[in-house]
C-alpha cells in the first residue's frame, strides 16, 4: 500500500470463550485487508497468538498481535501519540449514506479501528473515546463483515493486491482448482 497512507490497527475489545474463532477471524480479516496489527484488550489468549504467529510465518508480512493491555490504557496511549479512534458500530454514521470516510481520510492520522465482542459500554460512543462512530449498515451485523467493508473502503480496494514479504506460502490465483507455491523453510 502507499507509503502516504496512515497506519491502521484494529482493537478487539474483550473476548469470550465462545468468541475464539470470531476473534481469530477478525484478526485474519485485519491482516489480509491491510491493518498493521491487532490489539486484543482486557484479556489474554495465547492460543490465538500462536495461530496468528503461524499465519504470519507461513503467509508473510509484519502483522503484530498484542494481548492483555487494558482498553483504557491502549486508548490513552493511542490518542497521546496523535492517533484517531474509529468505532465500528451499527449505530454510527452510515459508511455509504454519509461523508464519514472522506472526513476520516482528511485527518491523515493513524487509525485505531475498534470492534467489540460483547455489548460495549456507552462510553465507547462518546467523543472522549471515539473520534468517529461508523456503521457499514444500520442493522445488526458481524464485526468481521464491518471490519472487512471498512478496510476495503479505507484502502480503496488496493489492499486486495498486497504482497506479503517473506511468505513461505503463496496462493497462485486459478480459474479452477487450488495452487499454492511453497518457498520452503528459511
Amino acid at each position: 500500500m502507499g507509503a502516504n497512507l496512515p497506519k491502521v490497527v484494529v482493537l478487539r475489545w474483550g473476548h469470550r470463550l465462545r468468541d475464539e474463532r470470531v476473534t481469530t477471524h477478525v484478526a485474519l480479516t485485519a491482516r489480509a485487508l491491510g491493518a498493521a496489527g491487532i490489539m486484543l484488550t482486557d484479556v489474554k489468549d495465547e492460543k490465538i497468538r500462536a495461530t496468528l504467529s503461524e499465519v504470519v510465518q507461513n503467509w508473510g508480512g509484519t502483522f503484530f498481535f498484542q494481548i492483555g493491555t487494558s482498553f483504557k490504557k491502549a486508548m490513552k496511549c493511542w490518542k497521546a501519540e496523535g492517533g484517531m479512534v474509529v468505532h465500528l458500530t451499527a449505530y454510527g454514521e452510515n459508511i455509504e449514506a454519509s461523508n464519514v470516510m472522506e472526513r476520516i481520510h482528511a485527518t491523515g492520522r493513524d487509525l485505531l479501528v475498534m470492534v467489540g465482542s460483547r455489548k460495549v459500554p456507552a462510553e465507547f460512543f462518546s467523543r472522549e473515546i471515539s473520534d468517529f462512530n461508523v456503521a457499514v449498515g444500520n442493522q445488526p451485523h458481524s464485526e468481521c463483515s464491518s471490519l472487512a467493508v471498512f478496510l476495503d473502503r479505507f484502502f480503496n480496494g488496493k489492499e486486495l493486491v498486497n504482497e506479503f514479504e517473506n511468505a513461505r506460502l503463496e496462493i497462485i490465483p486459478q480459474k479452477h482448482g487450488k495452487k499454492v507455491l511453497s518457498r520452503g523453510r528459511a
